[in-house]
């Protein structure tokens, strides 16, 4: 993977993020939930791209590994887009037609209940991946990778529970923006088996 194309998929997604934590309203309200609505609409993009940190840095490392990385964002993804439309867009559009009343409440319920795997998931896909990182990277360039990890690891945790309400929220997304994009600065470029590449090289049979 080119290096500038690691480092905007590392950076870009939880920055982004962070952005739109700024303005997240800190109450849904009948006046807050037009725009608590929209703005969970635009996470359904936003929140799956958080996977591309975890397996930007183990991408070309075995099928093995990238594999069970893809794997888990896949999970976070879907789990975490469930959030997203029940307690984000469910909720927003239902107070904003409704009113508040218990029927919010059922929403952040079931919500909250389906999300557990997928913050998880992520996490454990942040550790795969900064142990990774940390192994693949030799000497003292060593160092930045170790820091990376701390701060995914942190930021992850942190995930489990902080959305990305500002502050902590906002934070959280800075942290991990700046560890994945750490270890996309340093990791070595993978190296392909020469047998996959001396096969993808060969012509065409006539």
């Amino acid at each position: 993977m080119p290096r500038p194309v690691a480092l905007a998929a590392a950076a870009i997604p939880p920055l982004l993020l962070a952005a739109l934590g700024l303005s997240h309203p800190t109450v849904l309200t009948p006046e807050s939930a037009p725009w608590w609505r929209d703005l969970h609409v635009i996470g359904l993009v936003l929140f799956p791209l958080l996977a591309l940190g975890p397996w930007v840095v183990v991408w070309g490392r075995g099928w093995l590994l990238e594999g069970v990385v893809i794997v888990l964002g896949l999970v976070y993804a879907c789990f975490y887009t469930a959030l997203d439309v029940l307690a984000g867009i469910g909720g927003g559009h239902e107070t904003m037609a409704l009113g508040p009343g218990p029927w919010v409440a059922a929403l952040f319920g079931i919500a909250d209940q389906l999300v557990v795997p997928g913050v998880y998931a992520y996490l454990a896909a942040t550790v795969i991946g900064g142990v990774a990182a940390i192994l693949v990277t030799p000497g003292a360039r060593r160092a930045l990778p170790v820091v990376g990890t701390v701060l995914v690891v942190g930021g992850a945790y942190s995930f489990l529970t902080s959305h990305i309400y500002y502050p902590v929220g906002v934070l959280t997304m800075v942290v991990l923006a700046v560890g994945w994009t750490a270890m996309a600065a340093v990791v070595p470029p993978a190296v392909r088996s020469p047998r996959r590449s001396r096969r993808r090289r060969q012509p065409a049979p006539t």
